[in-house]
């Protein structure tokens, strides 16, 4: 008879964590205004850890006769999690926020935990596809500094293949590694032109090198040999004969010099002359599937807007009288977060939308269907901690200072006029609650809040801080759904 009794065990151990008398490791984690310590066990640690084994192997006692371990970029939530699981081998992030279940498997391959980091990492593949692509240049960036998880690479790479502007329209794509785009400049299916893969590769040439002059008429022969050097990893990977004779004049042949001689002769060769042979590799055009490509035209960016409401809300982040033209419009309208896909909790808001700005929100009262919103040119910030406010002994809250934002109503089948209600203390523009769980975006004083109290959100326009009420009640409201967008330059 095989008798296991793990629950109970694992249960004893975790209880371990606790034991202040027979502690003989300290584990500094977190940033030194975070630092938090964490007393542990070195057999424990040895027998479940080789990361941890070698470590302790490599550290000397103190004076009280303690090794002490610091990693400091390691939060101390997640610290408290691996600890756990080292402990008694037990893993819940049921409700831990995604970014955090993101670092958990970062720390997990650091600290050589194989079996967490892969459960992890198929979790997020499995549970957490919205939120990747939600943050998906910073997922993709990370992924390929480490260069561990081959999983959600590919996974990442299977979504560029269909959409790779979420990588070569991003903010961060001129500080994207090397190896990840070679990695998708290999791919025979992505779904691009190939003559502006080229105008991409060439901007991230350029980027990597910001001394080259501006105007690439003054460009040397040793600024050409400076971006071809950049680029030769890259370069064979472009599919030149498969780009327009009217694309190779005009995009390419600025940039010759960055060619080798058989190449660009071949190139032009085959533009006049595509029956005779060449000595330079033709590599096969890229398979463009049209069916799997977004239909931009046709597929509404809102559920709640229309462009109408996007052109007035535009003209009003320039401070335009009268709203703009659709052939004028200078933005796009980037859906970052849809309440009815992604969910209306407070936490999801921050989770989500942690470092945009520029962005405009969108929400539709239930019962009325009014459309009210407001726009933040500041960036959402999770983490933020004002050490200089401490509202009722809560800490990590704060006032946010901009003379830009403005809250409003739009116009719709009930509402006739929109009402643009712009901040006029803008010291007290924006409110960042300490309380993740149960606030999320608040402008100014109850000018225009979410917050989850019984599942409700109340907007409450006592004209504090903002000119106008965009209400005509200040009674607390539910809404069917809301949408937030990042505002970005055409």
């Amino acid at each position: 008879m095989s008798l296991k009794f793990f629950e109970k065990l694992s249960q004893d151990f975790t209880e371990l964590l606790d034991d202040n008398e027979e502690y003989n490791v300290i584990i500094e984690v977190d940033k030194e205004a975070n630092k938090k310590s964490f007393t542990t066990h070195s057999t424990v640690l040895r027998y479940r850890s080789s990361y941890f084994k070698n470590e302790l192997t490599n550290t000397t006692v103190n004076e009280n006769n303690i090794k002490i371990i610091i990693k400091p970029n390691i939060s101390s939530q997640v610290f408290e999690i691996i600890l756990k699981y080292i402990y008694g081998g037990i893993v819940n992030v049921e409700n831990v926020n995604t970014k955090t279940i993101y670092e958990l498997m970062i720390a997990a391959k650091e600290l050589e935990f194989e079996e967490l980091s892969k459960e992890i990492e198929s979790h997020l593949i499995d549970t957490k596809a919205a939120w990747i692509r939600t943050h998906f240049s910073f997922v993709y960036q990370s992924i390929f500094k480490i260069n561990e998880f081959k999983n959600l690479e590919n996974f990442c790479n299977n979504i560029i293949a269909k959409h790779p502007n979420l990588i070569f329209e991003s903010e961060d794509f001129n500080s994207l590694q090397e190896s990840a785009l070679v990695s998708i400049l290999k791919r025979d299916d992505l779904q691009a032109k190939e003559s502006d893969i080229w105008d991409y590769v060439i901007k991230w040439g350029i980027a990597q090198n910001p001394d080259l002059p501006v105007k690439l008429e003054e460009w040397t022969n040793e600024n050409f040999l400076t971006l071809k050097i950049t680029l030769q990893q890259c370069l064979p990977h472009i599919r030149y004969f498969h780009i327009s004779s009217a694309d190779v004049i005009n995009k390419i042949k600025p940039y010759k010099k960055v060619f080798e001689e058989q190449l660009w002769d071949d190139l032009i060769q085959y533009l006049l002359l595509p029956n005779q042979p060449i000595k330079s590799t033709i590599l096969p055009a890229r398979s463009i599937s049209i069916s799997e490509l977004p239909s931009r035209e046709n597929k509404p960016f809102s559920t709640i807007i229309n462009e109408e409401h996007a052109l007035e809300i535009s003209s009003w982040i320039d401070f335009k009288s009268t709203p703009y033209l659709s052939r004028d419009m200078p933005y796009k309208f980037r859906l970052i977060l849809r309440g009815s896909r992604d969910g209306l909790a407070p936490q999801t808001f921050w989770d989500i939308c942690h470092g945009y700005a520029n962005t405009v929100a969108i929400l539709k009262v239930k019962g009325t269907n009014e459309i009210l919103g407001g726009y933040n040119p500041l960036e959402w910030n999770k983490d933020y901690k004002n050490r200089d406010s401490n509202l009722f002994g809560i800490s990590g809250c704060g006032w946010m200072e901009t003379k830009n934002s403005f809250i409003f109503s739009l116009k719709n089948d009930n509402i006739h006029n929109s009402i643009l209600s712009r901040v006029k203390n803008s010291a007290n523009a924006l409110y960042y609650y300490a309380d993740r769980n149960r606030y999320g975006l608040c402008f100014g004083d109850d000018d225009l809040t979410m917050r989850n109290f019984s599942q409700k959100s109340s907007c409450k326009c006592q004209n504090r801080h903002y000119e106008n009420h965009i209400r005509t009640t200040e009674e607390e409201f539910s809404i069917i759904d809301y949408e937030i967008f990042q505002i970005i330059k055409k």
